[in-house]
Order: structure tokens, then sequence, then C-alpha cells
């Protein structure tokens, strides 16, 4: 699956105006409506090579919105690898030295060790600490339909649900390899009314995936209370009446250097049997633990440690 090509059908926006930002961090913006309310973060480009993202949250600079109560944090988290993006390698920008999304927890960010990701996840983090709400924007490897990564915690559920959009709700707890910035702190503590949410908008570089990221931007301020109804009258978003529910059973985290998975499996596929051959991880077979298994993001990048694939069941 490594060979895939898909043609970048998104131009990545400018977006060198917002370096300074107000906030001390780079790339990092605060609007203050001066009117209580939650603080809510809207955040594009944890991987450097997921365009959509950066569209969306140019798309709200370019508009000039701001916060009708509490605050709004627009941002560009690795900034560095979404600089170094080339259409003509669009794969290569995915991160500089690490995953940015695999680092979030306090062990790893008070830790010892260096990369160029690391560096700039604590310099960022007082910005993640001070949001109440967060919307990550990403994309996915492949062409399926777009995906809202909402956890297991009923407070992402719920949040999820009042968003409307994209139809696809994912309950996950997330990877092997380090936690992302969704579960990170108080987002992923049932006891804090912090909340956030990761949406895949769809294929990294295809258009429709910017229209995801905006129209997901749109609602998630919408049924916080913090974008002008006015703003959204002029930029319609239509929601789901019904969505539908994955819950992931697991994470199929490869353990050695020769997996292969057995078919060309793209995401949301259902597989009818349990026990139907999905790859082989060395030795190890991997095989669906249930009749209906329904296959989440299978990963072209298949190293040691990573997640192959996550496995669930459609719940809701």
């Amino acid at each position: 699956m490594e060979s895939d090509n898909y043609a970048v059908e998104l131009t990545p926006p400018d977006i060198s105006a917002y370096r300074q930002g107000n906030t001390g961090i780079p790339y990092v913006t605060t609007f203050d409506s001066g009117k209580p309310g939650p603080h809510v973060m809207v955040n594009a480009v944890t991987h450097g090579n997921e365009l959509c993202g950066a569209i969306a949250v140019d798309f709200l600079f370019r508009n000039e919105v701001r916060p009708r109560r509490g605050k709004l944090t627009l941002s560009f988290a690795n900034f560095g690898a979404y600089l170094a993006f080339d259409p003509k390698r669009p794969n290569s920008s995915r991160f500089l030295d690490e995953d940015f999304n695999r680092l979030w927890d306090a062990a790893t960010l008070d830790g010892t060790r260096q990369s160029a990701e690391l560096t700039r996840a604590r310099e960022f983090r007082p910005a993640v600490d001070r949001a109440d709400y967060l919307l990550d924007l990403h994309s996915m490897q492949h062409a399926t339909a777009p995906l809202m990564l909402a956890g297991l915690l009923d407070k992402s559920l719920d949040l999820a649900k009042r968003v409307g959009v994209p139809e696809i709700i994912v309950r996950d707890k997330g990877h092997a390899a380090g936690r992302r910035m969704r579960d990170y702190g108080g987002f992923g503590d049932p006891a804090s009314p912090k909340t956030a949410l990761l949406v895949e908008c769809g294929q990294h570089w295809e258009k429709r995936s910017q229209e995801i990221a905006i129209a997901t931007t749109l609602r998630f301020l919408t049924v916080l209370d913090i974008l002008d109804p006015e703003f959204l009258d002029r930029h319609p978003v239509a929601t789901y009446e019904r969505q539908r529910v994955v819950t992931v059973t697991e994470a199929v985290t490869i353990e050695t250097d020769q997996f292969e998975f057995a078919a060309d499996y793209r995401g949301l596929e259902v597989i009818p049997k349990k026990g139907t051959l999905l790859g082989r991880d060395g030795a190890r077979e991997v095989r669906t633990p249930y009749d209906d298994c329904v296959l989440i993001m299978p990963s072209r990048r298949l190293k040691r440690g990573q997640t192959a694939v996550r496995l669930g069941r459609f719940t809701g």
C-alpha cells in the first residue's frame, strides 16, 4: 500500500502572517470576546502533510471570525513539518523527527528526550492547557468516509453527536505508541469538563477534505455558542440526523518488521466472519475477533510499535 499515489488537489495556504500570534507562542492566536464563556481551541497541522486543517483555520482568520462569548484560539501545531510540505513528495512531511500526536502525556513532555516535535509540543503545551474545548483537524491516508474520533468518554461522544458531522463517530482509546493531544490532561479525564474531538476529514489531499474540515469547524463553534449565527447563515452546514458509532475494541500494534495485510484494506470494511485473516505480523496471524468486524484506518506506515489497524463494531 505504500505505493499508492493520490493527486494533491489542495493548495496549502501561506500561514506566515500568523506566525507572530498574540500569545507568546508562535502560530497561536487567541481572541477574547470579553464576555463569560469557554475557551475554545481549533488546531491544524498536528501532522505537516494534513492540509485541510490549515485551510479551515486560514478560513477563520480570513473571515475575521471572532467569539461571541469566551475565547477562541486558532493554532498551527507542527508548523515546521507543514512548512516542509512538498506536493511532489507529499508523504514526507508528516513530521520532522517523530509523530507530534504521540507525545501528549506528562512523563514524555516533562522528560529529557529531545526532538523537533517535543520542542514544539513543550512550547505549544500552555495553549492546550488553557483550552476548555479542542477540535483537532486531521486527514487520512486513504480516501474513505470522514470520521470523528471521539474517544471512549461519554462527554466526547455527546459533543460529537451535538456537532452532527461527520456521519461516523469512532470511539477508541488511542495508540500504544503514545498519547494523542485529544486525550491530554483534562480532555482524557472523565471527571473534568474539558472535552476534545479529533476529526479525520478524508484523504490528505482530496478537495473534499477541506470542505469537511470547514463544515466540522463551523458546527463545533456553533454548538459551543462561539460563532455568530449570522455567519453560519452565510455558510450553512448540513448535519446528519442519525450518526453511526463504531466502538473500537482493539488496536493492532505491530510487533515485528514484517507486517503485511492479507488484502488491500482501505478502511470501514465490515468483515462478516470471526477468524478471517487480516494480516501477518512475522509469524503471528492477525484475525478478526468477532463477526461483522469494522476496520478503522488501516495504515500504510507498517512499522514496529505503530498501529496497523483498529478493530471495532457498529454500536449505535
